[in-house]
């Protein structure tokens, strides 16, 4: 079982932990280098999140109860 799978693996389940996770570790690279390279981050998160979070895209919209 590769790295990958194993942190899939405990990462399910908790798929919105995964994107508040994903967005701090993006903003804290963002405050690093002021901006910078923001485009690259905001796809390297976006990735992420498909990955192992929710899989939202920005602008989609929650499900409704």
């Amino acid at each position: 079982m590769s790295v990958m799978d194993k942190l899939k693996q405990m990462l399910k389940g908790h798929e919105a932990q995964a994107d508040k996770g994903v967005d701090k570790a993006g903003d804290a690279v963002d405050a690093k280098t002021q901006g910078k390279y923001s485009g690259q981050v905001d796809q390297a998160q976006d990735k992420l999140k498909g990955q192992y979070g929710t899989g939202n895209q920005p602008g989609d919209q929650p499900p409704q109860t």
